[in-house]
């Protein structure tokens, strides 16, 4: 080992430097949600009909009443069709009204909005009938945003730095966002969308790993924990936001603004000491440690910051690297499976729980007080259970209840509503444990690309889940059956997973693969003596 983890146990596995860090990384992680959910409220339904002023010029002196009886046509129960107007014809009043028109088309001259609410995208953009769907369009181009940013930001972290991409994030995020409040059209609206997707995956892996790389082995999950419950607090203030501010534009602003004025963070977010160290970096490394040190108000022995060295050759480290290693590529297809199986039952069972019968500002705000505790206690529940069996846990309560509600009796809304509350409490519950599970399978100087595969895993996962209700058509319960079969089948997956509590995280491959060999052989030796003490020490490098 680099001697990391003895210099950050001389100065606090959990200091005032340590809780300084965390909450720069949570303060952030609060906008993330305005960015993931905030569409949802700026495309409320808006009523519509189609703009007729062609026919201005012929009946000046009508009223409006009239003027819309004459040309737009009317659905069964009487009110006005949404998507169609009367083709214009070349006739004067007195034969329009005597004949009538007969022949219809989709609008020409885009629609009018009767209601007078505050500016909203459906409004601005036009996004309704033949456009309705370039919003859930919109929606996916930002999910794949996201998917990009993993891929490009963990190349980068890794061979960058931690604090550098993580502030090149936040730039770019705030940045974008606050650009989306002024675009002219809705092509560029998705194109910021996406760059702002790229931006947030960005500070996620890269503030994922910065905080816990800084912290003790049993402190590990907290920031990770801190930071998810930060992302909780973010839906609910988007809540109070959106409730407050209806202008798409204002709401735009609010809500991508604050990250900018994070410029401070310049100054004061520290890089990771443990990536210095796989680089070699190791003066750099010990004047952090010291700088920790005394704001601890602790001493590191000088012989302990001696220690830090680095054992292997520092080199960047690719994606073909996780597929090189027979242990690594086991480990990665383990930990992305559970992680699609997180993202399509945590997105599913977010669409699924209209059921509440509340305005969607409310329900948005029950959506984020329901994730505090579900991912708060996964800090006792690892330490009791460890990550592994907390892991499964999580993912099989959760399968299991989204396989348990189909059988619930429609005329049991509440009963309905309870159990998929319970869903959403041990998902999110699960999604955090995953965070903290994957950081310390992966050594340092392949964690980002490790983190960048899962996250682009999750992304695929959060693209199909609202396919997947799509399958209602043939029978209502067949989307809750696939995402608990799939929470489920990934839950026995994680026992072939090796379990890391208590576990110095692993700086380089070898940290990880020459455990693997030296269990084989201490295997193999036991074996050849009869015995089986020890096995189970090293059984999940062999499975």
């Amino acid at each position: 080992m680099s001697g990391v983890g003895e210099v950050i146990k001389a100065l606090d596995d959990f200091g005032r430097f340590q809780h300084c860090l965390v909450a720069l990384l949570t303060l952030n992680s609060i906008s993330h949600p305005f960015h993931i959910f905030g569409q949802l409220f700026m495309v409320a339904e808006e009523p519509h009909y189609c703009r007729t002023t062609w026919f201005s010029a012929i009946g000046s002196n009508l009223t409006e009443e009239e003027r819309l009886n004459l040309t737009l046509p009317r659905k069964s129960d009487g009110s006005l069709e949404e998507c169609s107007m009367f083709t214009p014809v070349e006739r004067d009043l007195d034969a329009i009204v005597q004949y009538g028109l007969n022949a219809t088309e989709t609008c020409r001259e885009g629609w009018v909005y009767p209601s007078k609410r505050e500016p909203s995208l459906v409004t601005q953009f036009d996004l309704v009938c033949d456009r309705k769907d370039l919003n859930s369009i919109s929606q996916s181009i930002f999910i794949l945003g996201n998917l990009a940013g993993a891929l490009v930001f963990s190349a980068l972290s890794d061979r960058f730095g931690r604090r550098p991409v993580t502030l090149l994030a936040m730039l770019i995020q705030g940045i974008a966002g606050v650009a989306i409040t002024f675009v002219p059209n809705f092509i560029v609206h998705v194109a910021l969308r996406f760059i702002v997707g790229i931006s947030i995956s960005g500070v996620l892996i890269s503030g994922m790993a910065l905080g816990a790389e800084w912290v003790g082995t049993a402190y590990r999950p907290l920031p990770l924990i801190i930071n998810h419950v930060g992302f909780s607090v973010g839906q609910m203030v988007l809540a109070g936001l959106a409730y407050a501010i209806r202008d798409w534009r204002k709401l735009q602003i609010v809500g991508s603004a604050p990250v900018l004025a994070l410029f401070f963070y310049v100054w004061v977010l520290p890089e990771s000491p443990r990536w210095l160290v796989t680089k070699g970096r190791i003066e750099e490394a010990k004047k952090l440690f010291q700088k920790a040190a005394a704001v601890n108000k602790r001493s590191i022995p000088p012989k302990t910051l001696d220690q830090l060295k680095p054992e292997k050759e520092a080199k960047s480290r690719s994606i073909l690297d996780l597929a090189r290693h027979s242990h690594l590529r086991k480990v990665t297809f383990l930990i992305s499976t559970v992680w699609f199986a997180n993202s399509l039952a945590y997105y599913g069972l977010s669409l699924n729980v209209g059921s509440f019968g509340l305005n969607i500002y409310l329900t948005q705000l029950i959506f984020g007080a329901v994730e505090i505790p579900g991912r708060s206690c996964t800090f006792f529940v690892m330490r009791c259970l460890g990550r592994k069996k907390c892991q499964s846990f999580f993912l099989l309560l959760g399968g299991a209840v989204c396989l348990l509600i189909p059988v619930i009796p429609k005329d049991l809304p509440v009963v309905i509503t309870v159990l998929a509350v319970i869903g959403k409490f041990t998902i999110s519950g699960s999604f955090t444990t995953s965070y903290v599970y994957t950081t310390e399978l992966f050594p340092t100087v392949i964690r980002q690309v490790g983190i960048a595969v899962c996250q682009t895993v999750a992304r695929v996962a959060a693209v199909s889940s609202p396919l997947a209700r799509l399958l209602e058509k043939y029978h209502p319960s067949i989307p809750l059956l696939i995402f608990g079969g799939t929470a489920i089948g990934a839950g026995i997956l994680t026992f072939f997973l090796p379990e890391t509590q208590g576990k110095e995280l692993p700086d380089y491959m070898d940290d990880v693969i020459g455990n693997q060999k030296r269990c084989k052989t201490t295997n193999s030796t036991i074996f050849s003596h009869g015995s089986s003490s020890g096995v189970k020490l090293c059984l999940f490098y062999t499975l």
